[in-house]
């Protein structure tokens, strides 16, 4: 227990090789009960609120492989960080495990105000577009097909969690038409493409969906 927290790391990464390997976030989730069971504890639970579970729509795969938990760590970490720190990011992995290290060791983290942030966003976005929030937008066809993208997630449920912080949110009937209009918008498509990693993309679509969100 009073090992480094990135031996203990290194050590469920090795001891993965020799049987089914565990998700990235499998081998968090293992750490951070290890760190601190509390947090471990409050943030498994967050991905459980239904309106997330509903918006998101995971298949058995992605939850079996904890990425719902992922998602909602994305979530706690991303909302409202500051724009000069995500240029910073570089390995997405490895920033999460580290951001998540710290925080389990932060006694100042209050976890009330994330919570309530979280419900508050994907409850306008389950109302306000339900299972077709993190769907792709076919124009031609006018619907929404496909299934989660984690680029929407970052430009979407970040973009609206930040402006509900800020108390700067456009009104919610504007929401999903604000969403759909991206698929017409090379900074967005050009970003979100096939081959762009996390840590190219997220310096351009998180402050993308700020703006697109805002007032």
């Amino acid at each position: 227990k009073e090992s480094d927290s990135s031996a203990k790391y290194d050590l469920f990464q090795r001891l993965n090789t020799g049987g089914s390997e565990l998700s990235p976030q499998e081998v968090r989730n293992c750490l951070l009960v290890m760190l601190n069971k509390s947090l471990f504890e409050w943030l498994k639970d967050l991905p459980k609120f239904e309106p997330f579970v509903d918006t998101t729509a995971l298949s058995d795969r992605p939850l079996e492989e904890a990425y719902d938990t992922e998602l909602a760590l994305r979530f706690v970490l991303l909302a409202e960080i500051n724009e000069d720190s995500i240029k910073s990011i570089g390995d997405v992995g490895t920033f999460l495990t580290d951001k998540m290290t710290e925080l389990a060791q932060n006694k100042n983290f209050r976890r009330a105000p994330v919570k309530e942030l979280f419900k508050d966003t994907f409850s306008i976005l389950n109302e306000t577009m339900s299972d077709n929030a993190f769907k792709r937008f076919a124009i031609k066809k006018s619907r929404h097909e496909g299934g989660f993208l984690l680029s929407l997630f970052e430009v979407v449920g970040l973009g609206v969690a930040y402006n509900i912080a800020k108390d700067t949110l456009c009104d919610k009937s504007e929401i999903a038409t604000r969403a759909q209009s991206i698929w017409k918008d090379k900074a967005f498509t050009d970003w979100a493409a096939t081959g762009v990693n996390a840590s190219r993309r997220l310096p351009k679509l998180i402050p993308y969906g700020r703006k697109l969100f805002s007032k």
